[in-house]
């Protein structure tokens, strides 16, 4: 494995627009080529377990290799755990609330697709759940912790999910329950890729949150992207990014 990706250079982005006091409302806007954009924005929501040593700039070389294949991009920053605004429910709240400011952003088409990574991939399920979002194209996570019972139950990040949530699910149980997208209804559709060899979030975590699925749910779909691990998932010069690709160009045809 290779976490170059973490650390690798990309483009300065077209523009960062502050909507908000913290240091945390805050996204960058990656433009694509006026001849081939799409007419879809696909705002980013990075992972780390929620914690505050991961920000969403290591997502700059996936930002922008989407920009360069034609998507307007939003990469969204958000308070992590023990940060002003972090945690249960802040970090969810101040989500919503930068979401709101790319829905407004004037610059941006309309139609969205969402994209996390890791804790983003949570966070992108759960803004999938419940309508929370409007008129939202779907969500793709990659590597995503979208079944919080399961992560628990694998202490994923040296139990992250306790951290984040501020306690056990015995401890903090309606706090679980509003958190985890894998006992609330998909309003959107929902595209989970895992990579083969992710022993960060194991596909099985993607997996538990496809069993939980019924017919009032909005499609969830599950995919394997092999030979690569957690990391590979955001590396746009690995070929996981075509499974990634086409998972996102998908939910655009709907």
């Amino acid at each position: 494995m290779s976490d170059d990706v973490m650390s690798r250079p990309a483009r300065q982005p077209d523009r960062t627009e502050v909507t908000g006091p913290e240091q945390t409302d805050v996204y960058d806007v990656y433009e694509p080529d006026p001849h081939r954009a799409r007419g879809v924005t696909v705002a980013l929501v990075h992972g780390g377990f929620w914690r505050e040593r991961y920000d969403r700039t290591h997502l700059g070389p996936l930002a922008e290799a989407l920009a360069r294949d034609g998507f307007h991009v939003a990469n969204l920053e958000y308070p992590r755990t023990g940060m002003p605004g972090g945690g249960w429910p802040g970090t969810a709240t101040a989500l919503l609330a930068t979401l709101a400011a790319v829905r407004a952003d004037t610059d941006l088409p309309d139609p969205l697709v969402l994209v996390g990574h890791s804790a983003g991939g949570h966070l992108v399920t759960w803004l999938a759940s419940e309508g929370r979002v409007p008129d939202l194209l779907g969500a793709v996570g990659l590597g995503p912790v979208a079944d919080l019972t399961t992560a628990d139950r694998l202490h994923l990040g040296d139990d992250a999910a306790r951290a984040f949530l501020g306690g056990t699910p015995d401890e903090v149980p309606d706090a679980w329950a509003a958190a985890d997208p894998a006992r609330q209804r998909s309003t959107a559709p929902v595209a989970l890729v895992s990579g083969e060899h992710d022993d960060v979030v194991p596909p099985e975590v993607a997996h538990a949150y496809a069993a939980t699925r019924t017919d009032d749910d909005a499609p969830a779909s599950t995919a394997t992207a092999r030979g690569a691990d957690h990391v590979d998932l955001i590396d746009p010069e690995h070929p996981a990014y075509l499974l990634v690709l086409a998972e996102v160009e998908e939910l655009t045809l709907h």
